[in-house]
């Protein structure tokens, strides 16, 4: 083919049309891409130091973006920090403060437990200022996939802001049909054909979404079902992750929290490659973004809603050396992996230890698209642009508040942290404990008798907060006996049953 000449490219290149193009290019706010795994532990991904687990896409992702050390979610438990992501608040002003499905009134309340959980809200309300309203309103088209669980029909995210909903319901996992396979006996996703993998299918959905707006702002929010139970992998993926067990000669080991065994490796099969075939979901969609020359203008958001599952529910992975995990107040319960692409603004392989959490992703992605909050909102997050950028952010106190009983042995507690000092409330004998997380990251020692004065200024900072957000409290139990177990034990699965 004969080279254009010199002047016919410049004519091309300096024409009002091409520059008119190209500063249109230039004016136009980043596409976002948002993941939310579902139960996924802070240390199961191999940029967080997992050794079992094989994450290429996530990891690749964090060589490319900055991963942040101290990310957390607002609640040990799914849908308040999804409720807390999607309105920017605390959970406590949401309403919702357990996940959704749990047992809503405390008169209800069939456990023998020393303490009635406090009610909650099971939806979350049409009124609020969802970030997918924000960012309709910004100009962004605006995509749902996955797990929803903030509410039933009529508070789904077509209800709430979102232009497309492929999957999002009630449920608070896959439930329906062969659950993480095809037919999926979902009313929001058409069947795929007989045994098509679920996380696969939402990834195709999300890619062919950003395919189909490339040419407007777009923000595409997976929220994944993975990796939540129920626990099923493709068969591939679990044959691959037993003979590595083998090869590696791992065996099950075990600790003790509380009344629950807590698992103290990573070792388990398929939950190895469910987190795989989330990572594979991850990969299919940053390629379309490479593919369609859409990396440079895309923020890529990746986190969890709450620790991984160590002590419940098959108890399949370990979050070592972080303590708990999913439902406890511990940091295995509510540290997250938290990785941010923005090509041109954070700086790749970076790595962020500012605490940081689940309300900020609100203001965070205004800033990035240029909106404002709506009238009279109120967000309890602060933008992380600053600190992705490089800047130094300002000490503030970071809380939870779950007044509840979980499945996974924890009990109702709250918590506090400021700098690296965090205060753990347990409410049915009002004891606390103190960590210092810089010099103690597995809350192996309290500090609470050594330090009272610091107890006591954090447990005010708490209490004051927990009026500020109107936080709702446990109430004795009436029906409560000592002598009758408490419920909050459960067997571990033996070994044939991974």
């Amino acid at each position: 083919m004969t080279p254009l000449p010199l002047r016919v490219l410049l004519f091309l290149i300096l024409s009002p049309a091409s520059l008119s193009l190209a500063a249109a290019a230039a004016a136009r706010p980043p596409n976002i891409v948002f993941f939310l795994a579902d139960d996924l532990g802070q240390r199961d991904l191999g940029a967080y130091g997992s050794t079992f687990h094989e994450t290429p896409h996530l990891d690749r992702l964090a060589r490319e973006g900055a991963r942040f050390t101290d990310a957390y979610a607002a609640c040990p438990v799914c849908s308040p920090t999804r409720a807390s992501v999607m309105s920017g608040q605390w959970p406590q002003r949401t309403g919702i403060t357990d996940y959704i499905g749990a047992v809503a009134k405390p008169e209800a309340w069939p456990r023998n437990t020393k303490l009635r959980p406090a009610p909650y809200s099971d939806r979350l309300a049409l009124d609020t200022p969802t970030l997918a309203k924000a960012m309709k309103s910004a100009g962004y088209a605006t995509f749902f996939a996955g797990k929803w669980h903030l509410g039933p029909e009529g508070w789904l995210p077509q209800n709430q802001g979102f232009d497309h909903n492929l999957g999002g319901n009630e449920r608070g996992g896959p439930y329906g049909g062969k659950r993480y396979f095809s037919p999926y006996g979902n009313p929001w996703l058409k069947d795929g054909p007989d045994g098509e993998h679920l996380p696969d299918r939402l990834a195709t959905e999300t890619a062919n979404f950003i395919a189909a707006n490339r040419d407007r702002p777009f923000f595409a929010y997976y929220a994944f079902y993975d990796v939540h139970t129920p626990l099923m992998a493709r068969p591939d993926l679990q044959a691959k992750y037993e003979e590595k067990r083998a090869r590696l000669g791992l065996t099950e080991k075990w600790g003790r929290e509380g009344e629950r065994d807590v698992r103290l490796v990573q070792e388990h099969a398929v939950y190895a490659a469910m987190v795989e075939a989330m990572d594979l979901a991850v990969g299919k969609v940053m390629a379309k973004l490479d593919e369609l020359g859409l990396r440079e203008n895309t923020i890529v958001i990746f986190t969890s809603d709450n620790g991984g599952l160590s002590t419940s529910e098959g108890w399949p992975t370990s979050n070592l050396p972080l303590r708990g995990g999913k439902g406890w107040m511990y940091e295995g319960g509510i540290r997250e992996p938290l990785i941010v692409r923005w090509p041109g603004v954070a700086k790749p392989g970076s790595v962020i230890g500012t605490p940081v959490s689940s309300p900020d992703y609100f203001p965070t992605l205004l800033e990035v698209a240029g909106a404002k909050p709506a009238p009279g909102q109120r967000l309890d997050g602060t933008s992380l642009v600053p600190i992705l950028r490089g800047q130094p952010a300002p000490e503030r106190a970071l809380f939870w508040h779950y007044p509840h009983y979980g499945n996974q042995g924890g009990a109702p507690s709250a918590a506090v942290r400021r700098g690296p000092w965090k205060l753990i409330q347990w409410f049915e004998d009002d004891r606390v404990e103190l960590f210092n997380l810089a010099n103690d990251l597995a809350e192996t020692t309290d500090l609470a008798p050594r330090e009272p004065a610091r107890v006591a200024a954090l447990k005010a900072e708490l209490a004051a907060w927990q009026r500020d957000v109107g936080a709702k409290f446990p109430t004795p139990n009436p029906s409560y006996d000592p002598a009758k177990p408490s419920g909050r034990a459960s067997p571990r699965p033996t070994a044939k049953a991974k």
